[in-house]
């Protein structure tokens, strides 16, 4: 499997916008997924640990986002609800609704937060053959336009 992007940086605050930056090609579900998933990284493995963001296209028009980090104790974990009042707890909520699927491949010394989004953004086609498989979630068949009022049903 060969991203088309591979960014290694080291988790710090100033580094997501530069994350977002590096993607804008790929749109805006996948800045904000990639943004999501870096800031966990920051807030729940610690600031200034090596972290790589990678990205690339799948067969059917999907993009896989995958960030990786050193600790692969430190799971993510899906929040039922925020309260309106919690400042934080809503990041994997947004990527659960964003992603067609999602989920964690814990090895040796790492572990990498991944998900696969449709995307109307013009990149370059890299084909991943060996990429895990889980199941689908039904009614994310079609690209995600980036609202976030969009439901998210469960298989």
């Amino acid at each position: 499997m060969r991203p088309a992007v591979a960014l290694e940086l080291l988790a710090a605050p100033g580094a997501v916008s530069g994350v977002r930056r590096a993607l804008r090609s790929y749109g805006i579900d996948v800045q904000l997924c990639a943004s999501e998933l870096v800031t966990n990284v920051i807030r729940h493995v610690g600031e200034g640990v090596p972290v790589t963001v990678r990205v690339w296209r799948e067969e059917g028009g999907r993009v896989r986002l995958g960030v990786t980090d050193p600790d692969p104790r430190a799971l993510p974990v899906l929040v039922a609800a925020a309260g309106t009042e919690a400042e934080s707890g809503r990041g994997l909520a947004l990527l659960d609704a964003l992603a067609v699927r999602w989920g964690v491949e814990q090895e040796a010394g790492r572990k990498t937060v991944w998900c696969e989004l449709f995307t109307d953004a013009e990149t370059v086609a890299v084909t991943a053959a060996d990429t895990p498989r889980t199941p689908e979630r039904s009614g994310r068949r079609r690209p995600s336009a980036g609202a976030l009022g969009h439901s998210s049903a469960r298989s």
